[in-house]
């Protein structure tokens, strides 16, 4: 938790500071009503006692009968008859006693009241304010640091679990500090203060306060040792019940066409079950609190009238220092109880801290350069004996890859499923670095180059392309803050986008949902491709990006794309022989390893692999063979 303090920002450790002063003169005020409520209580006594003296001692009612008030009034006089100077100050008391009194030490009561109200008020604002901002940092400290992330990363944490530490623990960091700042200061202030006036007042009601204060420990201590280990996994249950929620959401279609509802039900409820059981212990654990704490305080309070009655009767003590003795003792208790709430609120708090230092920590295995090259070519990519395995694999994903697509040209890549197409291709945009050999673009290893750089020049369309909640023309111009209205539909004419899109009652303002549920997947395909014209790269990268349109459309987006520049460079991934069988050179992958290099032609004739993936798609007649 105190690592995440270095997110403090000079407001905010002026705010603490603050806090602590406010803490101050609040128990500074809440010591003084104590004592206010003793006057009060004495004062009424004694107005009492000066308007009904019969109620005093038989020994006082005839020197009062004789020579009236006034003669109280003088302490030396009542000391002169042989009265204790003890009750010759009592009776001076009783003497001057009026209902001004009354009314003065309820005026200050009143103002004293509003004064903690408002003192309190300003505390809870500054902490919230303090906490908000905390949160606020640690965000967008959590989000940069995720943006950051290469794909490695990613797949460590995974998408729930980040996005969890990104909401719920920051959430649970949040409150713990809201409620820390509230009471940390107050309570031991609180504490200390109480103890010194109690200890003046009587050893015997003290005593009592103690076998109060180590009962409550106690009892807290054992709710604690009982509740802790639940607490440490909820977030880790957190984790698993957005995770069941998020796949259910995202999967819904493919949920229904299977008529998995049932079975995507089971796995709700038992994440949700196992969730809830663990709250519900916690719960029950934590419901002992509330009632266990009035126990204490109701005992406490019966424990001082009983002790307090017979130092009354023995006349060792007088009901109005009673009553304060009450009061604060359970201010004592009060702030004993805050400490213990937040050795419960901390242990949570810490496990979701200890998982958002997690992230931050964490190294990105993409490092940029401090000092970066320049580029040296235009539109070039080359691979030097490129090999590469995942983070948390053992055999290589591609093996010793070398190639270099020149500016202008169209390299293509096919293979079968699990090639090794998807992998190499994504170490071009840096997503991934190399583990053996370089990556070049345009003359320079990308590995020298910031990652912001190397995808400055180029326009990447994933397997999967993904369309963002807005409209088509800001998904089309996404990442840019000013949109060329004219560019956004030239992009769309090249993309053969323009079609479904005018067909829209907004055209380019038809609204696309989180992800491109609400259009289909070849226009899903084509808005990406859009996208990436828009971009106007060097170097466009295409993974698959073509499998969901229809042959005449792949075609004609092709032919667009080479009548668009003749000088940008084209890396192309596919599994139709018809989309590449055109390119400048395709290279054919096999379980990671480059087992033909050529053109179409070269390679029907001379990579057994490239022919029978041929054969399977088209005809012979259709490829030249017979």
């Amino acid at each position: 938790m105190f690592k995440l303090y270095k997110f403090f920002g000079k407001k905010d450790w002026l705010g603490v500071i603050i806090i602590l002063a406010l803490t101050v003169l609040q128990v500074y005020v809440t010591m003084t009503l104590v004592d206010y409520v003793s006057n009060i209580i004495k004062a009424i006594t004694y107005v009492n006692y000066h308007n009904n003296p019969g109620m005093l001692s038989e020994s006082f009612v005839p020197i009062i009968n004789q020579f009236g008030w006034d003669f109280f009034k003088n302490t030396d006089n009542v000391v002169s008859m042989g009265i204790p100077l003890e009750a010759a100050n009592m009776l001076k008391n009783i003497a001057t006693a009026s209902v001004n009194q009354i009314w003065h030490n309820g005026g200050v009561m009143v103002v004293l009241a509003f004064a903690y109200m408002i003192v309190q008020a300003l505390i809870s604002l500054i902490a919230s304010f303090v906490a908000a901002d905390l949160s606020t940092n640690i965000r967008t400290a959590l989000y940069n640091k995720v943006e950051g992330f290469s794909m490695a990363e990613i797949n460590k944490f995974q998408t729930p679990s980040l996005i969890t530490r990104t909401t719920n623990d920051i959430q649970q960091v949040q409150m713990a500090n809201l409620n820390m700042m509230r009471m940390i200061f107050a309570a031991p202030v609180t504490a200390i203060w109480a103890i010194f006036k109690v200890q003046a007042s009587s050893t015997e009601l003290t005593i009592s306060t103690i076998v109060a204060i180590v009962f409550l420990v106690l009892m807290i201590s054992i709710l604690m040792i009982l509740a802790i280990p639940k607490f440490k996994v909820m977030q880790k249950l957190t984790d698993r019940l957005n995770g069941v929620t998020r796949e259910n959401l995202t999967g819904i279609r493919i949920i229904r066409a299977f008529n998995a509802e049932k079975y995507q039900e089971q796995k709700f409820s038992e994440a949700n079950l196992e969730f809830t059981k663990a709250q519900i212990f916690t719960g029950k654990v934590m419901a002992f609190m509330s009632p266990g704490m009035m126990i204490v305080m109701n005992g406490i309070s019966l424990a001082m009238y009983w002790i307090g009655a017979k130092l009354i009767n023995d006349g060792a003590i007088d009901y109005a220092t009673v009553t304060s003795f009450v009061m604060l003792s359970s201010q004592i208790i009060m702030s004993f109880l805050m400490l213990m709430m937040l050795f419960v609120m901390w242990p949570r708090a810490s496990v979701s801290a200890k998982r958002i230092n997690e992230v931050l920590e964490t190294e990105t295995t993409i490092i940029n350069p401090k000092n970066e090259k320049e580029f040296t070519e235009e539109g070039t990519i080359e691979f030097k004996n490129v090999s590469f395995k995942y983070p948390d694999g053992d055999d290589y994903a591609i093996k010793n890859i070398s190639f270099k697509a020149n500016r202008g040209e169209t390299v293509a890549f096919i293979g079968a499923t699990g090639s090794g197409k998807t992998t190499l291709i994504n170490l071009i945009p840096r997503l991934y670095d190399a583990t053996e050999g370089e990556v070049l673009v345009d003359g320079v290893n990308v590995k020298e180059l910031s990652d912001s750089k190397v995808r400055s020049v180029i326009g990447y369309v994933p397997q999967k392309g993904f369309l963002f909640n807005g409209t088509c023309r800001e998904n089309v111009a996404f990442g840019f803050e000013k949109i060329d209205d004219d560019l956004v539909k030239k992009a769309c004419e090249i993309s053969q986008a323009t079609s479904f899109i005018e067909q829209k009652d907004d055209k380019y303002d038809f609204i696309i949902s989180q992800g491109g549920k609400n259009v289909s997947g070849g226009q899903k395909q084509r808005l990406c491709i859009a996208r990436a014209v828009y971009k106007n790269p060097e170097i466009f990268i295409f993974d698959d990006s073509f499998s969901a349109l229809d042959y005449k459309t792949d075609k004609l987006v092709r032919q667009n794309l080479n009548n668009l520049d003749s000088s940008k460079t084209k890396i192309i991934v596919a599994q139709r022989i018809g989309t590449i069988m055109d390119a400048d050179r395709i290279i054919v992958l096999d379980n990671g390893i480059e087992v033909g290099n050529g053109t179409h032609k070269e390679l029907l004739e001379s990579c057994d692999v490239y022919r029978e993936i041929a054969l399977s798609q088209l005809s012979k007649e259709e490829l030249g063979l017979c």
